[in-house]
């Protein structure tokens, strides 16, 4: 965090906490829960998003807005008089990607529970922000996806990076070790109210459909804060084990990327690539985490020799939905791209359609406002360049999409697609462009 971010989003008290974390890697923290006061708890109101889905209590940010000082004095309260308890998260499944069948379980906490999260989380941010690692760039003030894809780049444009350990963990949230989780926070804080109020939101119970169930493992997929409890254990797991342990050992160079639980690593010599697969397995099963074997894998990435005039690199690899591949320039060099993870291309023209599907009798106004915010937003994250081409093909099926459906809204006329290209001239769709550099 830089020092105007620090100034501007937190309270004196813990901007007080944020330098002593910053001056004091090894210092022990023995009075933090105090700082979770009604102000705090107001602060955390105001960051909630007002469309978020309500918890098994049934609230929204508008009906707790009712009466809300009354609401946060009583709950401060609770909190200062060790009473408050958490309520059982809602699970919904969501399903994955490219399984057909499978779903991702998400947790969907009661929002008083959210606004104990929020301000738990702005604690720990407080007192971790200092000690994480630059490889890390998940949910960290002031670093994105895009800043760790940047990072990536450089690595590889410089030809630092020759073969790529492409990893992935299996239901990281599922499997965190809540004890060594625990034994992890105790390194940094000494405060007993802190550490049982985190405890009491890793303990909740889990309401599915009618069925309760109090799991012993993870942390809820969806909660405030899962992130950081998730940036937390793989920092100790992963980060500085790395960076501490394996990195000074190797002949080569090495560069971790990590964003959450989503990582590769890049190595300049083949056989620290193979020592670190290795281990990195061997790593991850002592704190109860498991690699997923069809997903886990060593591809060769160096850069084409000047000679080969024409085709791709030796592999392709894949991180926070692009693919990475080696291209050719206008000019004729060898550069690092990425585009569009196919998978992930599929799926929002496969959204796209079925939303076509369930809403065509909708006005056409309502329908393109609600199909150019989907892809808007699509764009926004996959806009980088080089990749203009993956979009022009999202926006090719969606169109496509859209006509389809538009055509079975009646059998008594038929839109021709002379007819729809004129409105699409009324109502277009976002053009694809640029939104964030990643090179140049």
């Amino acid at each position: 965090m830089t020092e105007a971010q620090t100034s501007e989003s937190m309270s004196p008290e813990l901007q007080k906490v944020a330098e002593r974390a910053r001056r004091d890697p090894e210092t022990r923290f023995h009075s933090l829960a105090h700082l979770i006061d009604q102000a705090a708890l107001q602060r955390a109101f105001h960051r909630q998003r007002g469309n978020a889905a309500a918890g098994t209590d049934g609230m929204r940010k508008a009906d707790y807005e009712q009466g809300l000082e009354t609401r946060l004095q009583d709950l401060h309260e609770r909190l200062r008089t060790r009473r408050y308890r958490h309520q059982p998260i809602r699970r919904v499944h969501i399903p994955k990607e490219g399984r057909a069948g499978q779903t991702r379980p998400l947790g969907i906490s009661c929002f008083e529970d959210k606004l104990v999260q929020e301000s738990l989380r702005e604690i720990l941010e407080a007192v971790y922000e200092p000690l994480f690692r630059g490889c890390s760039y998940g949910f960290r003030r002031g670093r994105s996806a895009h800043g760790a894809m940047r990072e990536l780049h450089n690595r590889l444009y410089r030809g630092e990076v020759n073969w790529v350990l492409e990893a992935d963990i299996q239901s990281f949230f599922d499997n965190v070790d809540r004890l060594a989780l625990h034994e992890m926070l105790q390194e940094r804080i000494a405060d007993g109210s802190l550490l049982r109020l985190i405890g009491k939101g890793l303990h909740v119970g889990v309401m599915d459909g009618e069925e309760v169930s109090t799991p012993d493992q993870g942390t809820a997929q969806g909660s405030v804060l899962s992130p950081m409890l998730g940036n937390i254990y793989l920092h100790h797991v992963l980060d500085t084990w790395f960076e501490d342990q394996i990195r000074p050992r190797l002949k080569g160079r090495a560069h971790l990327v990590r964003y959450a639980d989503d990582f590769v690593i890049g190595f300049e010599l083949r056989e620290d690539a193979e020592r670190v697969m290795v281990v990195l397995g061997k790593r991850m099963e002592r704190f109860g985490l498991r690699l997923q074997p069809e997903k886990t894998r060593l591809v060769p990435f160096r850069r084409p020799d000047r000679t080969q005039v024409c085709g791709k690199g030796p592999g392709t690899f894949d991180l926070l939905g692009f693919t990475w591949y080696w291209r050719r320039s206008r000019r004729g060099h060898w550069v690092p791209r990425c585009k569009t993870r196919t998978s992930r291309r599929r799926r929002i023209v496969r959204n796209v359609t079925d939303w076509c599907r369930r809403h065509r009798h909708e006005p056409i106004a309502v329908q393109h406002a609600a199909l150019a915010r989907r892809l808007r937003g699509h764009f926004q994250y996959f806009g980088v360049n080089g990749n203009i081409r993956s979009l022009d093909k999202v926006n090719h099926h969606a169109a496509r999409a859209w006509y389809k459906w538009l055509t079975r809204r009646s059998q008594r006329s038929r839109l021709t697609w002379d007819r729809f290209r004129d409105l699409l001239r009324d109502f277009p769709f976002p053009r694809p462009r640029v939104y964030v550099q990643i090179w140049g």
